[in-house]
């Protein structure tokens, strides 16, 4: 199906496999990281001083950010403390999807081999009123993107 007008960034779910736990598990405030970048190399070539050629070498992947409410006691907490505090990693896959007005997916992100690497808390401060916001940074190998 086409659309002639570009997809909105709020409408979106994120669901881990392997992971038991509550539908609040997949309810995120944000999701930033999907990116990838080429990382080249530079070869001068002798007699040529105008310029160097570029080599694609590999593909390096950022870490993927998730952010939402504080969830006490939640499954995808106890996984994350389990690799963060007791160094047992267990690594999961993970799908982003891109969703239209009738929720339906637009483009899925399915990124392989996930773990987390970082749980912060945003501070807390008495004279704002606002969400305690938890932050969840994972390492994966790759993702591939499904239109």
């Amino acid at each position: 199906m086409a659309y002639d007008y570009p997809p909105v960034g709020f409408h979106f779910s994120v669901s881990f496999s392997g992971l038991d736990g509550e539908e609040n598990d997949t309810h995120f405030q944000s999701v930033s990281g999907l990116t990838v970048d080429m990382d080249t190399e530079e070869y001068a070539e002798g007699g040529e001083n105008r310029f160097k050629h570029k080599f694609p070498v590999k593909t390096k992947y950022a870490n993927l950010v998730l952010k939402r409410g504080l969830m006490v006691g939640s499954e995808l907490i106890n996984w994350c403390r389990d690799a963060l505090e007791n160094f047992e990693f267990s690594p999961k896959d993970l799908t982003v999807q891109l969703l239209n007005e009738e929720h339906e997916p637009l483009i899925t992100w399915n990124v392989v081999h996930a773990f987390p690497v970082k749980w912060s808390v945003d501070d807390f401060n008495a004279q704002e009123s606002k969400l305690v916001i938890e932050s969840l940074e994972f390492s994966y190998q790759y993702f591939k993107t499904i239109e």
